[in-house]
C-alpha cells in the first residue's frame, strides 16, 4: 500500500514535470514557429511542399532508428547498466544503416515525385539521423527521473542555437535550406549539452540478453511508430504524388498550426504521462484517476485553442502568413476539428505502455493507419479539403473503440471519462458566442490584425470568467497548480 508521502511526492513530480515540460514545448514552437513564419513569408507554396516530401521518407526512416528502446528503458521497473550500453550501440549502429540508405535512395525518392531539388535535401538531413543516435540514450535516463527541467533547459538552449542559425540563414537567402540548417545545428547542440550535463556514459559493451529484453518491448513500439507514420504521413505521400508539391505546400502550413497546437497543448502533458503512469502500473485506481487528472487539464487547455482557432483560422493565416497562403485557411479549420478527440486520445498510448500492453496499442495504431490510407487515398482525388476531411472523420468514427480498448485494460468508468471535458466544453461555447460576435459586428471596420488582438484578448477573459462561474472549485485547483 502506498505512503501517503509517497503518492503526494509522485504527483508533485509530476506537475512539476508538466511544467517544466510546458517551458520546453512552449519555448521550442515559439523559436521553431518564428523560422517558420520568416520562411512562409519569404519563400511560396511549392518550396514548403517539397520539404513536406523530403521529411517523408526521412520519417520512414526514423520509425526504425530508436527500435523502442528510449520507452522500453523510461518503462522498465528494473533497469540495469546493460540495458542502457547495448541501446546506445544499437541506436548507433542502426542510424549508420539508415543514413546510408538515406544517402542512396535520395535520388530514387526524387525521381519518384519528379522532384530533383529533392536529392540534395534528403542527403544533408540525413546527418540528424546520426547526430542524434548520441543522445537518445541519455533522453530515455533523465525521462525516467523525470528530470524535465534538464531536458527542457537542454532542449531551450539546443533549440535557440538552431533557430538563430535558420533565422540568419533565411535573410541570407539560403531559402529552403534555413530548415536543413536550423534542424542538423538544433540536433547537434542537443547532442552537446546533454553529454555535458548527464554523468552516464556508455561502455564499450553489448549484451544480446539485454538486447532481447528491451527488444521484446521495444518491438510493438517500433510497430506503433511505424502504424503512426502511416497514419500521420499518408496523407502528404498521397497529396505530393496525385496534387503536386504547391498543393502539399497549402496542407503543410494548415496542418503545422495544428502540430504546434497539439504540441504545445496535448505534448506537454504527454511527456511526462508515461514515466508517471508507469510508476502508477500496480495501482489501478491512482492510474485511472491520473488519467482523468490528464485529461481535465489538457481539455481545458485544448478545447478553447483548438475551437478558437477554427473560428479565427481566416485572420490568422492573413496576419500570420500572408495573403497567399489563404487556401489554407479551410484546411486549417477542419483539421482544428480534432481539438476535442486530442484531449480524450492522446494519452491512451501512454497508458497502454505504461501497464504493459503495447500490443493494445498496436492494434490500435493499425486499425488508424488502415482507415487512414484507404480515407486519404480515396479522399486525394477531390483535393486537400477532402483529405483534411477524412483525417477527422477517422478520429471520430474509430472513437468509441478506442474508448473500449482502455476500459478493457484499466477499467475505466466511461461516464467519469467522458465528463472530463464538460467544463472545457461549456467555458469554450460561450468564448466562442463572444468571436462570433467580434467578426460579425467589426469585421468590416477594422483590420483582421484588429479583429484577431481583439478576439484573442476578450475570448480568453471570458473564457476563464466562465470556467470560474461554472466550477469555481477547479479553476482555484488550477491556479494552486500553477502556484
Amino acid at each position: 500500500m502506498p505512503s501517503p508521502q509517497g503518492s503526494s511526492n509522485l504527483r508533485q513530480q509530476a506537475i512539476k514535470g508538466v511544467l517544466w515540460s510546458a517551458i520546453e514545448s512552449w519555448g521550442r514552437q515559439v523559436i521553431s514557429f518564428a523560422v517558420f513564419f520568416i520562411l512562409a513569408r519569404l519563400l511560396g507554396p511549392e518550396t514548403f511542399g517539397l520539404i513536406a516530401l523530403a521529411s517523408i521518407f526521412l520519417a520512414f526512416l526514423q520509425v526504425f532508428f530508436d527500435q523502442g528502446f528510449t520507452q522500453a528503458i523510461v518503462q522498465r521497473q528494473e533497469l540495469e547498466l546493460e540495458h542502457l550500453d547495448t541501446a546506445f550501440w544499437a541506436n548507433l549502429g542502426i542510424s549508420v544503416l539508415l543514413a546510408t540508405l538515406c544517402f542512396s535512395g535520395a535520388s530514387f525518392v526524387a525521381n519518384f515525385f519528379k522532384e530533383p531539388q529533392l536529392a540534395p535535401i534528403i542527403r544533408f538531413s540525413s546527418i540528424g539521423l546520426l547526430i542524434t543516435a548520441f543522445s537518445s540514450v541519455q533522453n530515455a535516463i533523465f525521462q525516467r527521473k523525470l528530470a524535465f527541467k534538464t531536458l527542457a533547459t537542454r532542449s531551450l538552449l539546443a533549440v535557440g542555437i538552431g533557430g538563430v542559425v535558420g533565422i540568419t540563414m533565411a535573410f541570407m537567402g539560403f531559402g529552403v535550406w534555413s530548415i536543413v540548417g536550423q534542424q542538423l545545428s538544433n540536433n547537434l547542440a542537443g547532442v552537446l549539452i546533454i553529454w555535458w550535463v548527464s554523468d552516464w556514459r556508455p561502455k564499450l559493451r553489448f549484451s544480446v540478453r539485454h538486447f532481447k529484453e528491451l527488444l521484446s518491448f521495444g518491438v510493438n513500439v517500433m510497430g506503433m511508430n511505424l502504424f503512426y507514420f502511416f497514419s500521420t504521413r499518408s496523407d502528404d505521400f498521397l497529396i505530393g504524388s496525385f496534387l503536386g508539391s504547391s498543393a502539399l505546400g497549402y496542407y503543410t502550413v494548415a496542418y503545422r498550426v495544428l502540430s504546434i497546437l497539439r504540441e504545445l497543448l496535448t505534448g506537454t502533458i504527454a511527456k511526462v504521462t508515461l514515466p508517471t503512469f508507469s510508476k502508477l502500473q500496480h495501482e489501478p485506481e491512482r492510474l485511472r484517476n491520473a488519467l482523468y487528472e490528464a485529461i481535465q487539464l489538457t481539455s481545458l487547455i485544448t478545447f478553447p485553442a483548438f475551437l478558437g482557432t477554427l473560428i479565427l483560422a481566416p485572420e490568422i493565416v492573413e496576419v500570420v502568413f500572408g495573403t497567399k497562403w489563404l487556401p489554407s485557411v479551410p484546411v486549417m479549420q477542419i483539421l482544428n476539428l480534432t481539438g476535442i478527440a486530442y484531449a480524450y486520445f492522446y494519452f491512451n498510448g501512454s497508458v497502454l505502455m505504461a501497464v504493459g500492453k503495447p500490443s493494445s496499442k498496436l492494434a490500435m495504431d493499425f486499425m488508424q493507419a488502415v482507415i487512414n490510407v484507404i480515407g486519404f487515398s480515396i479522399a486525394a482525388q477531390w483535393g486537400i479539403v477532402a483529405v483534411a476531411s477524412a483525417f477527422v472523420i477517422r478520429m471520430y468514427l474509430i472513437a468509441p473503440i478506442v474508448i473500449w480498448v482502455i476500459w478493457k485494460e484499466i477499467h475505466i468508468n466511461v461516464v467519469t471519462y467522458l465528463r472530463q471535458g464538460v467544463v472545457a466544453l461549456a467555458g469554450t461555447i460561450a468564448m466562442l458566442s463572444v468571436i462570433f460576435a467580434i467578426k460579425y459586428f467589426l469585421s468590416n471596420l477594422i483590420s483582421s490584425s484588429a479583429v484577431l488582438a481583439i478576439s484573442i484578448v476578450v475570448g480568453s477573459i471570458v473564457y476563464i470568467l466562465s470556467i470560474f462561474l461554472i466550477a469555481p472549485k477547479l479553476f482555484w485547483q488550477i491556479r494552486n497548480m500553477a502556484r
